[in-house]
């Protein structure tokens, strides 16, 4: 729960007090100051039967204004410090995190990433210590352009802005990098391949991949027409718009490219595989991968976007074990991937089995 009080001694205790007779017992607060108050956040256990808008009547009672509850669950449990600190842990490790860590620290909000424009006006637009504006924070991005949280339900606070700044800032001094981690798999006909993150470094590599592509492989995943390769795989394998997977042979040769891409609040997943490795379980491979990695950032859902007539994308989709929807629309198929915990745990996701690591 967060409500504003007045900043005034007192007022706190006339708020806990409240709660206290109903029984409500207080796990952990918050405060963030502001020039004309206190926010202040509460995780609450409270009796069953008190409603969430009994809670707010009781609250406005004893001098809260503003108020918003949600259900919490066992990780708000852990306490602010502790939280940050293994965001920001997290995020040193890995530069496709800082969305997710942002999205974690921050609540439900939509993240986008935008490109600076013709001479950088775009973040120039934003100082740079980043703005604050009600219910959006905009923040300079390490390689240009802007990263903007919207939260239309719930203000952001000074102290959720400079949380969020420092993340950014961590990420900007600790500059591109990516888990070296890889797995190497044996494929049903014997052959090794190694399965691991791409990042803008691989972008000639993918690009010899799709010149060595099938115009008819290229349109399935670009869903027509593809036009400068360069411009697709420098957005694609950057880590600030999600995670990319790449199919490696003995040889070095990349022959696969798998993409979790976060769109706002929502995620898709696409697949690209040389022609010459297609049915041989390596798009099934990537895709798995990449539905468990989107499961372990508390996604929601996944979707890929694709022809109709792309049966062998269609295929690898029920073959993930996971509840489906589709949607089609002039030959556009949008199959949609539920990943709430009792799906999860049924689903045929990868878990470790058949790979040995290096």
């Amino acid at each position: 729960m967060r409500t504003t009080v007045r900043d005034a001694p007192g007022s706190l205790a006339v708020l806990c007090s409240a709660l206290a007779d109903r029984r409500v017992d207080i796990l952990s607060l918050q405060t963030h100051p502001l020039a004309d108050g206190t926010v202040d956040e509460f995780l609450l256990r409270a009796p069953g039967e008190l409603t969430g808008s009994e809670l707010a009547g009781l609250v406005s009672a004893a001098g809260g204004d503003h108020t918003w509850t949600e259900r919490a669950d066992a990780h708000d449990l852990v306490d602010a410090p502790t939280r940050v600190l293994g965001l920001a842990a997290r995020t040193a490790l890995d530069a496709a995190e800082l969305p997710l860590a942002l999205r974690q620290l921050l609540g439900r909000c939509t993240i986008r990433s935008l490109p600076a424009t013709v001479g950088g006006r775009a973040a120039d637009d934003v100082p740079p210590e980043g703005a604050l504006e009600d219910t959006v924070l905009r923040l300079r991005a390490p390689e240009g352009g802007v990263i903007s949280v919207e939260r239309p339900y719930l203000p952001f606070t000074p102290a959720e802005f400079a949380r969020a700044r420092a993340l950014v800032e961590l990420d900007a001094r600790l500059g591109p990098r990516i888990p070296r981690a890889r797995d190497v798999l044996t494929l049903p006909e014997g052959r090794d391949i190694t399965v691991r993150r791409a990042d803008q470094r691989d972008v000639p590599a993918a690009k010899a991949m799709h010149e060595r592509c099938s115009t008819r492989t290229l349109g399935l995943r670009y869903h027509g027409p593809v036009g400068d390769a360069d411009r697709y795989l420098n957005h694609l394998l950057s880590p600030r718009h999600g995670r990319t997977l790449a199919v490696q042979t003995a040889s070095g040769r990349i022959v696969g490219l798998g993409h979790l891409m976060w769109d706002g609040d929502e995620t898709e997943i696409a697949l690209l595989v040389e022609d010459g490795w297609q049915r041989r379980g390596v798009g099934g491979e990537l895709l798995g991968r990449l539905v468990a990695m989107a499961a372990e950032t508390s996604c929601e859902s996944v979707y890929a976007v694709t022809q109709a007539s792309n049966t062998g994308m269609v295929a690898a989709m029920r073959g993930l074990g996971l509840p489906l929807d589709y949607q089609i629309e002039e030959g556009t198929l949008v199959i949609t991937a539920r990943l709430d915990p009792a799906a999860r745990a049924a689903a045929r996701l990868p878990r470790g089995e058949r790979i040995g690591k290096e």
